[in-house]
């Protein structure tokens, strides 16, 4: 088996797998109780705080734990919403978000909430100056992704953030899901004032996530409970996932210049492997662009053809990919990321997505593009019996 959907989600490491074992047969008791195993179990809690923290060059108290991604990325627009709704009625966003950000900001639109849609390019960026020129008096927030889940592309954020620094009434949130363990990390210095994460992403446990808040920054929560995080975030503390999370971010990020270097090696060599196979076609940026794309993600279309059938073809020859993100894979529509690009029907309703990791070395992608050749190979009968 060739597995090649990382962005979906990661194969936990082996150390951080022990470690969630480890952690829930040992510190059981609820991270909240006063006693002492209650208070064991948020000494971990709180060194993991600020393993994440320090990563980012943030404070341990700017770290607000979630279930992952979604939940973090709808508190960031909600939470900053419910606080600023009555002062504030404008929220700028991007075209090419994840559906969980995508999804939220269109639940606020229909609320009321006049959001602004910014474009992208052909290549799946934003343009700085669109988001500066987006600004009004009355915009609480811009939502820009860091990495595009389905392209790679990687987005202008530290020159956003720049932009936005001339308007201090602006709150600036950034999906960083597919960044973390693949792209140099800021936050305070980048201008950024909310930045969400989801460990399964980076070969930690499903379940488990973080926000990073802005010191001072007012939140809202999306749950009425207990006083944990703040007040900001109710709900019985997962430990071990928690602990898990902070391992696989120390371990994607400590050798992160290394890892890069030998991923963006595969990536060069399966681009040049895909280019022999000319009914497939590449979104987003090559391998002479790479400063604009993350280092584990290729999606490439076969026009004409379903991704499905290509993914089930795939399967059969033993190779995971997906079409669009995990989130949308089991619509039938065009790729909302890649019709918001311009690139067309076709090529928006036949892609696929290509992801890889730690695990995968060159022998791994001679064997994929043997298999996607092999795979196409046998589709195009079924391409010119359509035609």
């Amino acid at each position: 088996m060739l597995y090649f959907d990382h962005c979906a989600s990661t194969p936990v490491h082996p150390k951080v797998a022990d470690t969630v074992y480890e952690v829930m047969k040992l510190h059981y008791a609820n991270a909240s109780s006063l006693h002492r195993a209650g208070t064991e179990a948020m000494k971990l809690v709180e060194r993991a705080r600020s393993t994440i923290a320090d990563g980012f060059g943030a404070k341990p108290g700017e770290v607000l734990f979630t279930s992952g991604g979604t939940e973090s990325n709808n508190l960031a627009l909600k939470g900053i919403w419910s606080r600023l709704g009555r002062t504030a009625r404008h929220m700028i966003v991007s075209t090419v978000e994840h559906a969980s950000v995508y999804r939220a900001a269109k639940q606020l639109e229909e609320s009321g909430v006049d959001v602004t849609w910014i474009p992208v390019d052909e290549r799946g960026r934003v343009s700085v100056q669109d988001v500066a020129s987006a600004v009004r008096d009355d915009t609480a927030l811009v939502s820009v992704m860091h990495v595009n889940n389905e392209t790679g592309t990687v987005q202008p954020i530290r020159e956003i953030g720049a932009a936005l620094s001339r308007y201090p009434h602006v709150r600036f949130h950034v999906d960083g899901v597919q960044a973390i363990g693949k792209l140099p990390l800021g936050f305070r210095e980048w201008g950024v004032d909310l930045y969400s994460g989801s460990a399964h992403k980076f070969r930690g446990p499903k379940g488990v996530g973080f926000l990073l808040v802005r010191e001072g920054l007012d939140l809202a929560p999306l749950l009425a409970g207990g006083s944990q995080e703040q007040g900001r975030r109710g709900g019985t503390y997962n430990v071990p996932g928690i602990v898990g999370m902070a391992q696989a971010f120390r371990l994607a990020t400590e050798s992160l210049a290394e890892r890069r270097t030998r991923m963006f090696g595969l990536r060069r060599k399966l681009l040049a492997e895909l280019a022999r196979v000319p009914e497939l076609v590449l979104n987003g940026f090559g391998p002479d662009e790479e400063e604009r794309t993350a280092p584990h993600v290729v999606n490439v279309s076969y026009p004409g053809m379903r991704p499905e059938v290509l993914v089930h073809m795939l399967e059969k020859h033993g190779v995971f990919v997906s079409t669009q993100s995990a989130c949308s894979s089991k619509s039938l529509q065009p790729s909302r990321v890649l019709s918001a690009m311009g690139l067309g029907a076709e090529r928006a309703s036949g892609s696929i997505r290509i992801s890889f990791g730690d695990e995968h070395g060159e022998r791994d992608i001679d064997a994929l593009a043997e298999r996607i050749r092999s795979a196409v190979g046998e589709l195009k009968p079924l391409e010119r019996s359509r035609g």
